[in-house]
């Protein structure tokens, strides 16, 4: 391993993303208005600090993804490090469809990556956000921002980034239960009928096709989908019902976000019947006795967003709550 020559303190802003968009399993990915924040710094010791609600249960020692994530950074680029003072704050909630370990993964990678001096490229940064995710699209909407449609072959990705449509907002439905990927995974069948496979191909293609061109009159009938969410439904009450119905609700379109359980309706910004669209989703699904948050969010035309924080600079000493709510205010909130 070689010396190298640290930058300081690194802060690192990542926005959240939705995946699979219905028929683009594990292959269209979208960027969202809500963030994570990670600060990394050398330390004689390595000290895990978490800020806010959403990170129960994250490790706060070397088994930490943050920290292994970091590690493959440096490894890759053949320096030591192996004491560091990090720091997370994440407005994404854990285990709800909305790529919080996505967010982790390239809040790591660019932080890491920062820190020695950015010797690796973002392709290469891609490639590994890829491989350790082990699918495209959470980590090429946080990494590139905007929408992306992505392929993984197992040893290569590669992507092509779509700029959102205008006048589209986001409405996400996060129920208040966590739904693991693995299980979400598990109830997917091995196999499926052609028909349906080729299905999801000429909807995946066609949602593609309107998001590009902006076409927001097809996205209701392009979001169809017959790979994963119709075998997912039973997991989550009520979302079969909103999935159907949505349109008639002044949604453009409504899909299962991820894994779930969050589900994500897409709305012409500023449209008289969003209120009514928010009522639609709350009492489908209090009628299933489930409790939901709803939030309008926006799509987040950027990725990672660095602020570096040198030695000389008096924020450097700061506490990491501190520095978290200080990157907040001057990295973005």
């Amino acid at each position: 391993m070689k010396a190298t020559s640290v930058q300081g303190r690194v802060v690192v802003k990542v926005p959240a993303s939705t995946a699979n968009m219905g028929p683009g399993f594990d292959s269209l990915g979208m960027a969202l208005s809500l963030y994570a924040w990670v600060s990394m710094a050398p330390a004689e010791e390595t000290r895990i600090t978490l800020v806010g609600d959403n990170l129960d249960g994250v490790p706060l020692d070397k088994t930490n993804l943050v920290y292994e994530v970091a590690q493959s950074v440096f490894a890759r680029a053949g320096v030591a490090l192996p004491e560091l003072d990090i720091g997370i704050r994440s407005d994404i909630p854990l285990t709800r469809g909305l790529g919080s370990s996505a967010s982790a993964i390239v809040g790591a990678l660019v932080a890491a990556n920062a820190l020695i001096g950015d010797p690796l490229g973002e392709d290469e940064l891609f490639q590994m956000a890829t491989a350790i995710e082990n699918h495209p699209d959470n980590v090429g909407a946080s990494l590139f921002g905007g929408i992306v449609a992505a392929a993984w072959d197992g040893e290569r990705a590669d992507y092509v980034r779509i700029e959102p449509p205008a006048g589209m907002d986001v409405l996400v439905a996060i129920p208040a239960f966590e739904l693991s990927t693995k299980k979400a995974r598990n109830v997917l069948p091995q196999s499926i009928p052609m028909q349906d496979a080729v299905f999801n191909v000429t909807h995946s293609s066609l949602l593609t096709a309107a998001l590009s061109s902006g076409r927001l009159d097809l996205l209701g009938r392009a979001m169809r989908d017959r790979l994963h969410q119709p075998y997912r439904a039973a997991l989550i009450p009520g979302m079969e019902t909103i999935l159907r119905e949505a349109t008639e609700h002044g949604a453009l379109g409504a899909v299962l976000s991820g894994a779930g359980p969050t589900l994500l309706l897409l709305a012409r910004s500023g449209d008289a019947a969003n209120d009514g669209l928010v009522s639609f989703v709350r009492e489908t699904m209090a009628g299933e006795g489930i409790e939901v948050t709803t939030r309008w969010l926006e799509p987040c035309l950027h990725g990672p967003q660095v602020r570096v924080v040198g030695f000389d600079d008096p924020a450097y000493d700061l506490a990491p709550q501190q520095v978290l709510k200080t990157a907040e205010a001057e990295v973005g909130a």
